[in-house]
């Protein structure tokens, strides 16, 4: 700025106007003030004033004077200096004290510009500094009691609140029921399912909501909410609900190695175990056969109603047909299969009417001694039938091994012929051609033997 001084025009720097920051300068436009000179330059007729070295001298001794009195608890009225995102600068006289925005107001505040604004005065409390006092921690709503020592004495454990959430966490909402006075609802008392969400999924900050006061600490300021308590417990009447047997629709929720998570109802989960999808497949994971989200018809099979427990099958909603099958795959019965998957140990045949047998190496060599493909289809004997453990041994080997056992015997009855008499109308005849066939099977049987010694000589 420019200042006229005896008609001579001098140069006043915007930090040498006052010791605090300015922000209109238009306000010393044609003011009269003290200044002291701080410089002259002759050679460029230049001359810097200010005003902020007269009263520095005299705002030390204030501030000497103001911090020498300093106590904690003491109330002052102070000039808002700055606003800061975490706090408030306020000018005591020459003292600079900082209010953090936690102790701006009881109630939640996302900037201190909700509750002050720049050269407003206000009543601040002393609430410490340290031994040279250059740092002074000031509050505000230190002046006004506390919210809950004004809260309702009537409030208790079971009353229904109104509130707005001011805060959401993966693990719960803070939800204030009047100014400086929260609660929390935990995720788990948003809703009666034991599905593990976060809170984001039930409300925003912003929502109002209703509440059940579950737990109430006057002394220590604490309180807990809950909104499923808002609606009745769907286990008080699970029994009659989803009696034993009772056939209901379900939504797929999660997997896991051993079974599938469903849900009938918010609130009501039950476990399908593996064994219990399919009377015929054999299933390694639940993914094989459904889908997460998808529709599943299940069957109550046992209710555990302390622990909130359903145990549901799917494979229930028709009738055991392993009793059928025990008719259709008898032993020795021979049946057409696929052979769908193979390991070490063996391999799995899709049989007719959706059944899995098993086969070992062994018996899956076929007629011209190479072991059967993945793939393939051949015919299939069944050599063993376990309705209890719901399995079916098969065998391609055993049906050319069983054809070639009978030829062989056969042949060996053929030329054997028949060692007992055979009932003729003349017994001379009779005689003649079992002696005949005797004689003619023993022949060809030493030469048999001779010419397989040969052979070994050989």
């Amino acid at each position: 700025m420019i200042v006229d001084v005896f008609g001579i025009e001098a140069f006043l720097p915007g930090s040498q106007i006052d010791v605090k920051p300015i922000r209109d300068y238009d306000v010393f436009v044609g003011k009269t003030m003290e200044f002291k000179v701080v410089k002259i330059n002759e050679e460029f007729k230049n001359v810097v004033v200010s005003h902020k070295a007269l009263i520095e001298a005299e705002l030390e001794e204030q501030k000497k004077h103001i911090i020498s009195k300093l106590e904690k608890g003491q109330v002052l009225e102070g000039t808002v200096k700055n606003i800061t995102s975490y706090g408030v600068f306020i000018d005591l006289g020459g003292v600079d004290g900082l209010i953090h925005i936690t102790d701006l107001s009881w109630g939640r505040v996302t900037h201190p510009e909700e509750i002050v604004t720049l050269d407003s005065k206000i009543q601040v409390v002393i609430l410490d500094f340290d031994d040279d006092k250059k740092r002074i921690a000031l509050g505000l709503k230190q002046l006004t009691p506390h919210p809950w020592d004004a809260l309702d004495e009537k409030l208790a454990v079971g009353d229904k609140v109104k509130g707005k959430v001011v805060v959401l966490a993966d693990y719960g909402a803070f939800v204030e029921i009047a100014a400086g006075v929260e609660g929390l609802i935990h995720v788990s008392e948003m809703s009666w399912s034991q599905h593990l969400r976060s809170a984001q999924e039930f409300m925003k900050v912003g929502d109002e909501v209703e509440a059940v006061v579950l737990t109430l600490d006057r002394e220590e300021r604490k309180m807990s909410l809950g909104i499923k308590q808002l609606h009745p417990d769907p286990w008080e009447d699970i029994e009659k609900k989803y009696p034993v047997a009772s056939k209901h629709k379900s939504k797929v929720r999660n997997f896991t190695n051993f079974g599938v998570f469903v849900e009938l109802e918010e609130g009501v989960d039950g476990l399908v175990h593996i064994s219990d999808l399919s009377w015929t497949k054999k299933i390694k994971h639940p993914a094989e056969f459904t889908s997460i989200n998808a529709e599943l018809e299940v069957v109550v099979l046992e209710i555990d109603k302390e622990n909130r427990r359903l145990s549901l099958g799917h494979k229930q909603i028709e009738e055991n047909p392993w009793e059928v099958f025990e008719t259709i795959f008898t032993v020795d019965s021979i049946h057409e299969g696929t052979i769908i998957e193979s390991n070490d140990k063996g391999s799995i045949i899709s049989l007719p009417y959706g059944v899995e047998g098993f086969a070992t190496p062994k018996h899956l060599v076929k007629e011209d001694g190479t072991p059967a493909k993945l793939d393939e289809k051949l015919n299939f004997k069944v050599i063993e039938f376990n309705k209890d453990a719901k399995k079916i041994f098969v065998s391609h080997s055993r049906i050319h091994e069983d054809k070639n056992r009978a030829a062989v015997q056969e042949e060996r009855k053929a030329k054997s012929g028949d060692s007992k008499p055979r009932k003729s109308k003349s017994t001379g005849d009779k005689i003649e051609k079992t002696t005949l066939g005797d004689v003619t099977d023993l022949a060809a049987l030493k030469e048999e033997l001779l010419q397989q010694e040969k052979k070994d000589k050989k």
